[in-house]
């Protein structure tokens, strides 16, 4: 068996079961991507999911699937998924051992 692509902290879980709650719509999953954007190249994208794509990896925990973007996967394999919660900011965060850089302000990086 092989290590999954994206690992998803407990965190991360409980604040995608509460994002889904509240879509107010039926969903297939969460969908994670890659995209071009940023003074570093790339960003991670996340939004919701109506349908699997035929390409798409699927990730399943907890009763919830979470989709990766077939164009992301090279940049994703084993990167751990977080929610964090700060005084002035909180979000989901990527901990990618891929990364080679990120820029100052931590919204895109490189790999």
């Amino acid at each position: 068996m092989t290590a999954p692509i994206l690992t998803i902290t407990e965190n991360a879980m409980s604040r995608i079961h509460a994002l889904l709650d509240k879509r107010g719509k039926p969903s297939a999953g969460i969908k994670i991507g890659v995209r071009t954007r940023g003074c570093s190249g790339l960003s991670y994208s996340i939004e919701y999911a109506d349908e699997v794509s035929k390409f798409d990896e699927v990730v399943e925990k907890d009763g919830i699937k979470l989709l990766i973007d077939p164009k992301a996967v090279m940049f994703l394999l084993g990167t751990e998924m977080d929610y964090v919660e700060e005084k002035l900011k909180s979000g989901f965060t990527f901990r990618n051992p891929n990364e080679k850089g990120r820029c100052g302000c931590g919204e895109s990086f490189h790999v």
